[in-house]
């Protein structure tokens, strides 16, 4: 089976949510999936994500899409700067 973390869309019309999900390839962008690990707020541009599941995940060999692949790249690495800053 070939096992995905992808994004699926939640919300009202011009109002979405995205939940971060495990899921199947195969399945439909909001239909069955295996587990949930997160929600990500495009409008206000908020990701809270179980990092210690996704880890799991992707040892696992699950496969990130491109696009939640790079809002995590872009969340660690503002993470990352302030963390940064204030161990100078």
């Amino acid at each position: 089976m070939a096992v995905a973390i992808r994004f699926s869309r939640q919300g009202k019309k011009k109002s979405p949510f995205y939940r971060v999900v495990v899921a199947d390839k195969r399945k439909a962008r909001d239909g069955k999936f295996i587990e949930l690990l997160g929600t990500y707020h495009p409008t206000t541009k908020v990701l809270k994500l179980d990092s210690e599941k996704y880890q799991k995940w992707l040892k696992v060999g699950a496969q990130p899409s491109g696009t939640l692949a790079a809002i995590v790249r872009r969340t660690a690495r503002t993470v990352a700067a302030p963390a940064a800053a204030a161990a100078k």
